[in-house]
């Protein structure tokens, strides 16, 4: 049943078991995006995997992610989103199953990017799909519900990673982690395929091959020397790999410029970047993405490498984070952006420095004997700034761009920020693994995982500087504040459902 048919004789009843199933989809993605840092070490005993396969343990999914994802969305233009949210739903369950199975190292870094790659197949359509199922009168709510559930997702995943990994359930240690998603998925398919309503992009564009093909060439050559540098001792063909990448991301760009006057269907739509708002927000999205990926990874890795705590310990430690991120997020949107407009996402930068900067006194003046509670108020800070930025950063970027590209936009913003994490994540390798002293003896380890972790902060700090400079190419009020041309309100209007 397509979208217009259920228009016609009134909202489907069968909508809100449709939206249970997308957004358990939604949720399951993000918690598998985050839930693997907290399991590290129990993955790093049982397969004994090295410092370069733990990096694209996590690496690999988030790159994966973000080189599909605006393929993933024009292929449910194109194909029906409910088809292919199906069959990216399907896969990702099966590539749990490898993960959670798999033999070793190899075998589940390649399970991972499969993982990833099935997400981005699965998850643009989620909000495709709400907005072809849903009135326009309950579309606010049901949005609303869903930033809910994105926030819970994003939180819960290393707490369910570490519960999951504590628990070593039937003795399988951090195999449960992916276990799980397999009667999530299951129960998916089983009920969207009844309950979720078909419906394709009117005059969908066609899939740009050659673009999916260069972009992906070019990620690659970039961000795998940077991940497997250290662990080679810098080879020269990773050098080379870097600069050649350069020449590939310039055939893109030549390449979407001629697609676009050929037949107006590029992978990337460039005209986005004259919008001097959208131009600053992508640089901020992916620098701010950076220094995130770099963060997450490296406060685990000295958590429970450095400082010898369990998963469960880790994971609670982090309590304050996450409900500093919930309460500043949920602030920022209601409250504080539409008064105070850009000053809120500076005042984030602010917040997560000055939490950055309290955490590296504590942990040069406690050592290895820093406790949970001495990290708790920098961990607030840092979760409250995050949410003060994150949690508006995308209206904010989107506010110069006309409405009919605002699908494009949003698809680009997504693709950036799982861009920028997969990029920090590569820069572990540098930022902490290379400047960590090889300890060659059992005291010395926790020594050499603070010092790296102090370096790897202070990278982050000075990427947050960066995102503190950019800002100020944002608009200074909310969007929502700034009436649209009238003149433009109807034609935008009807490319609504082509660009979502």
């Amino acid at each position: 049943m397509t979208f217009q048919n259920a228009s016609a004789a009134g909202p489907d009843r069968r909508r809100w078991i449709a939206l249970a199933v997308v957004l358990t989809a939604s949720f399951m993605d993000l918690v598998d995006a985050t839930i693997v840092n907290i399991a590290i070490p129990s993955i790093q005993e049982d397969t004994g995997a090295s410092f370069g396969a733990i990096q694209w343990i996590t690496a690999g999914y988030a790159l994966a992610f973000a080189i599909g994802l605006v393929t993933g969305g024009r292929l449910g233009d194109i194909y029906g989103r409910k088809r292919v949210f199906l069959l990216g739903m399907g896969g990702f369950t099966v590539a749990s199953l490898l993960c959670g199975i798999a033999a070793d190292p190899a075998m589940l870094v390649g399970s991972r990017v499969l993982q990833g790659a099935m997400a981005a197949l699965m998850v643009p359509q989620v909000l495709s799909i709400i907005h072809v199922t849903f009135p326009a009168e309950e579309r606010g709510k049901v949005f609303g519900m869903f930033g809910a559930v994105a926030g819970l997702g994003a939180v819960s995943g290393p707490m369910i990673g570490a519960l999951l990994t504590e628990w070593d359930l039937f003795g399988l240690a951090w195999r449960p982690i992916f276990l799980i998603n397999l009667p999530v998925g299951i129960a998916g398919l089983i009920l969207g395929r009844r309950f979720i309503s078909e419906s394709t992009a009117p005059d969908a564009l066609r899939l740009d091959l050659r673009g999916v093909l260069l972009a992906t060439a070019g990620l690659l050559m970039l961000l795998y020397p940077i991940t497997m540098g250290h662990e080679n001792d810098w080879p020269a063909w990773g050098f080379v790999s870097m600069a050649a990448s350069l020449p590939v991301f310039a055939a893109f760009v030549a390449y979407q410029k001629r697609k676009q006057r050929a037949d107006g269907s590029p992978l990337v739509e460039l005209t986005l970047f004259r919008v001097k708002s959208f131009a600053a927000g992508i640089g901020v999205q992916l620098a701010f993405s950076t220094g995130l990926g770099i963060f997450f990874l490296v406060w685990t890795l000295y958590m429970q490498l450095g400082l010898g705590w369990s998963a469960l310990h880790a994971g609670l430690t982090g309590l304050p984070f996450s409900l500093g991120c919930s309460v500043a997020a949920g602030m920022s949107v209601q409250k504080l952006t539409p008064r105070f407009g850009r000053k809120v996402l500076h005042g984030g930068a602010v917040m997560m420095v000055s939490g950055a900067l309290l955490y590296l006194a504590a942990s040069d003046r406690y050592g290895t004997e820093i406790s949970t509670w001495q990290m708790a108020l920098p961990l607030t800070l840092l979760g409250a700034g995050m949410g003060l930025v994150f949690a508006p950063l995308t209206n904010a970027v989107l506010s110069g761009v006309p409405r009919r590209h605002a699908g494009s936009a949003s698809g680009l913003i997504n693709t950036t920020n799982q861009l920028g994490m997969a990029l920090g994540l590569g820069l572990v390798s540098v930022v902490f693994f290379g400047a960590m002293d090889e300890p060659t003896a059992p005291q010395e380890v926790g020594p050499a995982f603070a010092g790296a972790f102090e370096n790897a902060m202070w990278w982050v700090i000075a990427i947050l500087g960066v995102v503190y400079a950019l800002l100020f190419a944002l608009p200074k009020h909310n969007p929502a504040e700034e009436p649209e041309p009238a003149a433009e309100a109807e034609p935008e209007q009807k490319e609504e459902l082509v660009t979502v």
